[in-house]
């Protein structure tokens, strides 16, 4: 983004706001402002100063600026200037519209909006037609000449301020705007008329009065002062902190409040209300997509209450608003180079444009639109990078459901979300919450979803809707999350109370099981099975991404990828160990093998050798068990080298515990005690059981492990280096080209490494006499506890290559015994905000991440040439990546299907683009 050059806005980063300084600038007109003050303005706010600068008709209007908002939320009270600076930007609205706030035969009525940095759609507070009192309705009627309009219009406001400004509860209004329904025997509001919204209002003021203990304000400023304040509050309502979590959003960015003149789309059949987009957010392709709705104001669209026409509808409704809209979607495509989200009302005819974001939109759309915007000269591919994550390319590689596969289709509705979603029916977000906490996957289903229920959105595997349409809460916020949504399935029957879906002679109870396809919008009753990805295909090399390559999609990643690639720094291997792991890495685009975890070798029917090697009384059973063993880990090792041949292979030798390669202490002793009562002594599990004792520790993942073990039990060491160094011999005679590093684990003294390298220079030195063959075997060490990371200079000394093993090293940090505490205290410190994120799974930068820039810095300035990677989880995970690029290891590591995500944010890393902000 541009650098913010405004004066009032460097005077404020100085701090000048927080003191309610009388200089600063706590309100700007929509003349003022432009798209780059974000950070100053909100998102809206900025964009509306766009619009308005563009030309474009935006109803005339202020912003008031994040700044207020933090002074607001940090003492309680609004800064000493603001009101003067409201009223004064308030006068001047009420001289450019030539009518003043409430006034009572011709009222001028704003909204007041929120408007973050970050688009948080219906995560805060809106109310409209800011002015209208009982008097001021009556002028209202008069100017407009339509008395039902002016009541709607009305008993909006009283709902809206109701539940916004008053916290009463919005069901109370909507029980009795039901109740209005059902009297005049009528299913949609706008057949209410004058008389009937008249007593609507009366109701609705009753119910404020009653719930809120006041009158509903008949004073406008007051009015206005109230919704600015409710504003600032519902930046840190219970649903607005829980998404910013989810979108890992700052918490202390605070929000604009953006005050607008009404314009309305509720005068009739010649005006409405809609949102469209530039291109569809849902699969990426040009085109007309949107949603209107005749004689309605924008939270009807939303809100998604009633169903939308299509916007392509809109050219036969009103043909030149149409055409406007049109040159006026080009205009902002072009003027922002990207997908635009706009909201605009039709008032008799005329178009005004309320907001423009750039649009959210689902994984595939975002890699199609921006090689789109490459080949039609907008942006470079640098830029397109910047537009597509890592944490996209990981859902388009999720499994799709089988289209040849027989199933019992239920309805269809809007696809709002790609993805293939299974679980449970529930129908309120408490239950989708409990469910899935207790393991079970579920499918959200409502009539509508609103702000909150995105606990239980969050908590679902998809969301279902029988109303709304692509432009609703429920689609916003699930492209949002990623989540698989289809809404506006109107042939559904949805009973939230009864707790059933209803597809003609079909009921759906509560616990059934629903399938949803948030690609097609087709909804099934039970479990449709799901087939590969055709992304995943593409990376296993089943599926080619040519010129002329069907799959615009495939097409689209391919390139992208490309693109990543060439311009990546950091290499990307794979955790892998076995040959079979180590090929599917290596089509995935993995440079070699970063961890090779040599305890899992010794599992299956080779645990009868370990338990021997364990049980040994005398060196020479111990030396059997381990001439044993070496022939099987030469082997496994040879098959590894020959699938990675010509890459770099990182060999971890043992780490875990002994004990985990002896049966359960619990289980065996009952089966000792069993046979011991059958008087059937098995001296074996006699001698198993008491080296089970002897090896039993309170806390073993600090234990008896890594090097220690290399340096306790005589040979173990050495015969896994053996193994490895045969078999890279081995390879070399057979024409491969083994790359061979021998990586030791839980090292926290310089002193442990040079004991075990040096037994393991003695081992590799013999291999290449015994077999004529040099080798060039890498020694390096894992570091992964805190004392490593802190002496890594003298660590460096001995070691070729760090390799730093973040998940061990996040529990020695933090003091995290991992298997335990994340089912046990993180879901509370992740709702209490103490995490963002979980720090097992994006690294926890200020402590576990200053200890790796440390041992970086320490390491290299004793050994220059050090290789450094990482191979804890860690290493696939976006935003970790982005660090180790910026530290400055070579390369991460990390399970085979993360790969693609590694190779693609280690290319974002890398990219120096203008746009590397873009969210």
């Amino acid at each position: 983004m541009s650098e913010n050059k405004d004066p009032q806005v460097t005077e404020q980063a100085g701090g000048h706001a927080g003191r309610g300084d009388q200089d600063v600038k706590f309100v700007y007109d929509f003349t003022e402002g432009n798209k780059d003050l974000k950070d100053l303005l909100g998102g809206k706010g900025a964009n509306l100063a766009e619009m308005t600068n563009l030309g474009l008709p935006v109803p005339p209007g202020f912003t008031i600026t994040t700044e207020a908002c933090k002074v607001y939320l940090d003492s309680g009270a609004e800064p000493v200037a603001l009101r003067d600076e409201v009223g004064t930007h308030l006068d001047a609205l009420e001289q450019k519209m030539g009518k003043k706030l409430g006034q009572p035969d011709n009222p001028l009525l704003v909204s007041v909006r929120s408007g973050a940095k970050f688009s948080m759609p219906g995560m805060m507070d809106t109310v409209l037609n800011i002015g209208l009192s009982d008097k001021s309705v009556q002028g209202l009627a008069q100017q407009a000449g339509d008395d039902r309009f002016a009541w709607d219009s009305y008993r909006r406001l009283i709902q809206m301020f109701g539940k916004t400004v008053l916290d009463v509860d919005g069901d109370l209004f909507e029980e009795e705007l039901e109740k209005a329904k059902r009297a005049k025997k009528v299913t949609v509001d706008t057949d209410l008329d004058a008389a009937d919204l008249k007593k609507l209002v009366t109701r609705f003021k009753k119910i404020v009065k009653t719930e809120a203990g006041r009158d509903f304000p008949q004073d406008p400023r007051e009015q206005m002062d109230l919704a600015i304040h409710a504003v600032f509050d519902s930046w840190n309502t219970d649903r607005a902190k829980l998404y910013r979590r989810q979108e890992r959003i700052p918490g202390d960015l605070g929000t604009a409040v953006n005050v607008c003149s009404m314009v309305f789309g509720n005068l009739g059949p010649d005006s409405g209300t809609g949102v469209a987009f530039t291109r569809d957010p849902a699969s990426g392709h040009q085109g007309v997509y949107g949603d209107y709705l005749q004689n309605a104001q924008g939270e009807d669209v939303v809100a998604g209450i009633r169903n939308t026409v299509a916007l392509a509808d809109l050219e036969q409704i009103d043909k030149k608003s149409y055409d406007q809209l049109m040159q006026i979607m080009e205009t902002l495509e072009n003027h922002y180079k990207d997908l635009c989200d706009i909201e605009f009302t039709i008032e008799r005819g005329q178009l005004w444009m309320l907001q423009t974001r750039v649009g959210k939109r689902t994984a595939g759309a975002a890699f199609r639109i921006a090689t789109q915007l490459v080949d039609q000269g907008l942006i470079d591919e640098a830029e397109a990078l910047q537009r597509v994550t890592g944490a996209q390319l990981a859902q388009l590689m999720f499994p799709k459901f089988d289209e040849d596969a027989k199933v019992e289709q239920l309805g269809r509705g809007i696809a709002a979300s790609p993805g293939a979603a299974v679980g449970k029916a529930v129908f309120d977000s408490y239950t989708a919450i409990k469910w899935s906490r207790s393991g079970e996957k579920v499918i959200l289903i409502r009539r509508e979803t609103n702000p909150d229920d995105l606990d239980g959105m969050i908590a679902a595997e998809g969301i279902l809707t029988s109303r709304g349409g692509k432009t609703s809460h429920a689609a916003v916020v699930a492209r949002g999350m990623g989540k698989t949504c289809v809404c506006g399935a109107e042939d559904l029957e949805v009973d939230t109370k009864r707790r059933r879906l209803t597809a003609g002679s079909v009921v759906v109870e509560e616990g059934d099981v629903v399938s949803i396809d948030g690609s097609t919008g087709k909804v099934y009753l039970g479990e449709v099975p799901v087939v590969p990805s055709p992304v995943v295909e593409y990376f296993e090399g089943r599926m080619h991404a040519g010129a002329d390559d069907a799959d615009e999609l495939v097409g689209a990643v391919h390139r992208i990828m490309a693109y990543a690639d060439r311009v990546r720094r950091l290499r990307v291997r794979a955790n892998a160990d076995n040959a079979e792991d180590a090929l599917r890495a290596r089509r995935f685009g993995a440079q070699g093998i970063g961890l090779c975890r040599t305890e899992h070798m010794f599992l299956g029917e080779r645990r009868e050798m370990v338990e021997k090697l364990i049980l040994a009384d005398t060196d020479a059973e111990r030396e059997e068990s381990l001439k044993q063993l070496l022939p099987l880990q030469k082997r496994d090792f040879v098959e590894l080298f020959e699938a990675m041949d010509g890459l770099p292979v990182t060999v971890r030798l043992l780490d875990p515990p002994l004990h985990e390669f002896l049966p359960d202490i619990t289980e065996l002793s009952v089966r000792v005690a069993l046979a011991e009562s059958r008087q059937d002594n098995n001296e074996n599990d006699l001698r198993l059981l008491q080296a089970v004792h002897r090896l039993h520790e309170q806390n073993p993942m600090l234990g008896l492990r890594g090097v220690r073990l290399g340096l306790v039990i005589p040979g173990l060491f050495a015969m896994q280096v053996r193994a490895i160094a045969e078999a890279a011999a081995a390879r070399k005679a057979a024409k491969g080209d083994p790359r061979a590093e021998v990586m030791i684990p839980l090292v926290g003294t310089v002193q442990e490494l040079e004991i075990v390298r040096e037994e393991a220079d003695r081992v590799i030195a013999e291999v290449e006499e015994q077999t004529g063959v040099k080798l060039k075997l890498a020694i390096g060490t894992m570091i992964e506890l805190p004392r490593a990371a802190l002496t890594a200079g003298q660590i460096a000394e001995a070691a070729q290559f760090f390799s730093f093993g973040t998940n061990d090293l996040t529990q020695t940090v933090w003091g995290f015994s991992r298997d335990d505490v994340e089912a046990s205290f993180f879901t509370a410190y992740l709702e209490k905000g103490i995490f963002g994120v979980s720090p097992f799974e994006t690294i926890d930068k200020d402590g576990v991440g200053s200890l790796v820039r440390g041992a970086v810095e320490a390491g290299r300035a004793t050994r220059p040439d050090l290789k450094l990677g990482v191979c804890g989880e860690h290493g696939g995970d976006p935003e970790s990546v982005h660090f180790f690029h910026e530290v400055g290891l070579d390369y991460v590591s990390c399970s085979p299907f993360r790969i693609p995500v590694a190779r693609l944010e280690a290319g974002r890393a890398a990219s120096t683009s203008a746009g590397s902000d873009h969210r």
